[in-house]
């Protein structure tokens, strides 16, 4: 457990990009691509479903079946899994109470417990390493000093004890932290910790790797009484230290056993410490590790001649100070810098100072820098970032500065070369960001930006729920006109991603930005302003609107339609003509609303725009078209109207190219549901004609997609009954027997098997 303290080391169970070996990522791009391990999947699964598996005690607790018995290693990992999962309680610990778990090392970082429940649970394990950093004040270091002192085994045999962070009742010393005879590393950064604590745990006879950074301790001279054992002394931002340098360079030359030192700083406490210690020659001779980040008047000159007097020196820590720039730290192998003079130190430093946010900020800031024109893919220096995000979620500097440094990571195309899961975990960590801090417009724009990678909304995981609720809330706030536009376009894409039934839970956020979308479409028509924000809000409408009466009834009520005819007046270019047809084709499905669209003006549009020279136009004028005129409840006192636009419909389909002829713009569907009442309307085949055409042009074009939900909506059936219909139109019959042509040619290769029953294609 060394690795808690020495910053050579990694730690058990964590394993970090090398920024120096792995420059490119290569092994970061192999651990991310790969799937995660069978062991890990159980794990989270029995975690999920713990409810299920425990019985309960009469105080509610959790207890494990009485025949599962967990073996050592398997319960540390549990352990440690449920914590990072944030599902280590009261409730549920006291599922290792007992038997039934065999214990050694506990991990329950920022886990929320009751000094009860931290006894019961753990200290009748025979255990050696403990791990309570950032636990919750309920369980004051205090508490776990007593609690595991309770028991004498431990007592003398627990190796590694990490309090960092944990918080210590007033008036309150650790002293007792000296009967653990057994411990060799202790961490106690972050507490109050004073020093007759100091002098308590210096007597320890075991102690080597002691962490005492940001403490109360004012002076540290009781380190000579374990002079000879001490291996590691971090002291980070010691900034009660009230001895002078000379006094404490002299305690520092009579550790001759060191092998790490750390006397980092933040650049405010100004200690010339580090500045003193490389002018010594006679000091530290067997130091391998070094680390005075922060550290004022430190030179490139005084920095090499230190090392040069060390040639065993393997890690320099220089970040926030004027070293680290000359060609000396380039070219000595086997050195690791943590500094900012280049992307190979910056990374270093991120992996060395995870969790030191004065440093991980500083570090982002530096990365963000070098990584303004980007033109390869980082995906280890992604991840550092992912590590710095999710060791401060709470702190705003460290969150905002990630962000535009992702942005940077993942622009344009190198998303495209990132892993999936990794980048999954990197928009998590945005959505948090968003989460923590709604009002810091900056943060928020980054995020956005974000999100608005192809890559990242249409291939990673993430919950798309929430954040189409995030976009959406913000198409609404009218604060910044280019985080509402990418609002839009990101609102546009998730839209098809979401269920018909999260459309429904989202009804109060479709109110408002069906609203705001059409406000936006009225104000770009007025000012005659054909610009990306109006193609992004069009596309928007048209695809809330995909499957979704809820929104079509919206937009209605909105005086959408008004709107739409204003657009098709003012703009003629057939970009804008295909989203403002592909929304009023979703209208026109929903029987009760289609009626509305019968109307002269409407109608003497959708009529012009079916003649268009381009295909993709002319194809969406007819589907409104064949929507509309399908129930003839619309016309009763227009029949002629209705016959003549058939009879238009009839002749402009024959007029158009194969069914599998190429169209600019992808034509897609959620599924065939709305061709349903289309293909079984056999008093009017040129409106099963389009349909049939849509069907064969889709299946065509991405078989794999479109063949499987011809069988598994009883598509097939409805193709099957119109080929073998004997009334049926003698052009309609083709068309059905090209789609059961097609579907013959490529139902051996559909990835799953149907699940509805595939009727005879002879």
């Amino acid at each position: 457990m060394v690795h808690f303290l020495h910053p050579l080391l990694c730690p058990r169970t964590f394993v970090l990009p090398d920024a120096q070996e792995d420059a490119r990522g290569r092994s970061v791009l192999q651990e991310e691509a790969s799937p995660c391990s069978l062991f890990s999947i159980c794990l989270d699964v029995l975690i999920a479903s713990l409810e299920q598996w425990c019985s309960k005690r009469s105080d509610g607790t959790l207890c494990l079946p009485e025949h599962w018995c967990l073996p050592c290693e398997i319960a540390d990992q549990f352990l440690e899994r449920m914590a990072s999962q944030g599902k280590v309680t009261d409730r549920t610990v006291s599922i290792f109470q007992g038997k039934q778990t065999n214990l050694k090392l506990i991990n329950i970082q920022r886990a929320k417990l009751s000094p009860s429940a931290f006894t019961k649970a753990f200290c009748h394990h025979k255990l050696v390493e403990v791990d309570a950093a950032s636990v919750d004040s309920e369980l004051p270091a205090s508490d776990i000093i007593h609690a595991l002192q309770s028991n004498a085994w431990i007592q003398k045999n627990l190796q590694c004890l990490r309090l960092d962070s944990t918080s210590v009742p007033q008036n309150s010393r650790l002293q007792a932290l000296g009967h653990f005879t057994g411990l060799h590393t202790l961490s106690v950064a972050n507490v109050s910790f004073w020093n007759e604590d100091l002098v308590s745990i210096s007597q320890l006879p075991k102690l080597e790797n002691l962490d005492i950074s940001n403490t109360l301790v004012t002076n540290i001279s009781a380190l000579l009484t374990c002079k000879d054992q001490l291996r590691s002394l971090t002291m980070h931002y010691l900034k009660c230290l009230t001895m002078t340098s000379p006094q404490i360079l002299a305690v520092f030359r009579q550790l001759t056993c060191l092998l790490h030192l750390d006397i980092s700083d933040h650049r405010q406490l100004r200690s010339d410490l580090a500045f003193h210690l490389l002018r010594q020659k006679d000091i530290l001779p067997n130091l391998v590790s070094l680390d005075i980040s922060g550290g004022t008047d430190i030179t490139d000159e005084a920095v090499e001649s230190f090392l040069q007097q060390r040639p065993e020196m393997q890690f320099v820590g220089l970040l926030s100070t004027d070293a680290g720039y000359s060609n000396f730290f380039m070219e000595k192998q086997g050195l690791k810098v943590a500094g900012g003079a280049n992307m190979s130190q910056i990374s270093e430093a991120l992996s060395q100072y995870r969790n030191r946010s004065c440093f991980v900020k500083e570090a982002l800031y530096r990365l963000f820098t070098e990584t303004l024109s980007l033109r390869v893919v980082l995906p280890a220096t992604l991840k550092l970032v992912a590590i710095g995000m999710r060791s401060h979620p709470l702190d705003l500097p460290v969150q905002f500065t990630a962000s535009a440094c992702v942005l940077n990571l993942t622009r344009e195309n190198l998303a495209k070369g990132m892993p999936v899961r990794l980048l999954s975990e990197v928009i998590c960590l945005l959505f948090k960001a968003m989460k923590n801090f709604p009002y810091y417009q900056q943060l928020q724009k980054n995020c956005l930006l974000s999100l608005t990678s192809s890559r990242i909304l249409t291939d990673v995981p993430f919950d798309r729920f929430n954040a189409a609720k995030l976009a959406m809330r913000w198409v609404c706030r009218r604060e910044n006109p280019k985080m509402q536009t990418m609002a839009v376009s990101i609102t546009s894409i998730l839209a098809l991603k979401l269920l018909p039934e999260e459309m429904e839970q989202l009804q109060e956020e479709l109110i408002m930005t069906i609203k705001e979308l059409l406000t936006i479409v009225r104000q770009k028509t007025a000012e005659k302003v054909d610009d990306v924000t109006l193609l992004f809000t069009l596309k928007a409408l048209w695809n809330l609107t995909d499957e979704s009466p809820l929104a079509c009834k919206y937009f209605i009520e909105n005086e959408g339609l008004a709107v739409i005819i204003q657009v098709l007046e003012t703009f003629s270019m057939s970009v804008i003509q295909v989203k403002v047809l592909g929304l009023l084709n979703n209208v026109a499905e929903v029987r009760e609303l289609s009626p509305m669209l019968v109307t002269e003006d409407l109608l003497r549009h959708i009529i012009s725009l079916l003649h268009s020279s381009n295909i993709e136009v002319s194809y969406f004028a007819a589907g409104v078209i064949a929507h509309l005129t399908c129930d003839r409840q619309h016309w009763l006192s227009r029949d002629l109207q209705r016959t003549d636009l058939l009879q238009d419909l009839h002749v402009t389909i024959q007029n158009w190219p194969s069914s599998q002829c190429k169209m600019s713009a992808l034509v897609s569907y959620r599924s065939f549901k709305s061709f349903s009442p289309l293909l079984g309307n056999f008093s009017q085949p040129e409106v099963q004609l389009w349909a049939l055409w849509a069907m064969h042009h889709v299946c065509s074009k991405n078989p794999s997609k479109y063949c499987k939900l011809l069988v598994e909506e009883g598509g097939l059936q409805l193709v099957c009954d119109i080929q073998e219909h004997g009334q049926a139109n003698a052009q309609v019959r083709q068309m059905a027997a090209s789609i059961l042509e097609n579907f013959r040619m490529h139902f051996t290769s559909l990835p799953e098997t149907p699940t509805a029953p595939v009727p005879s294609l002879t």
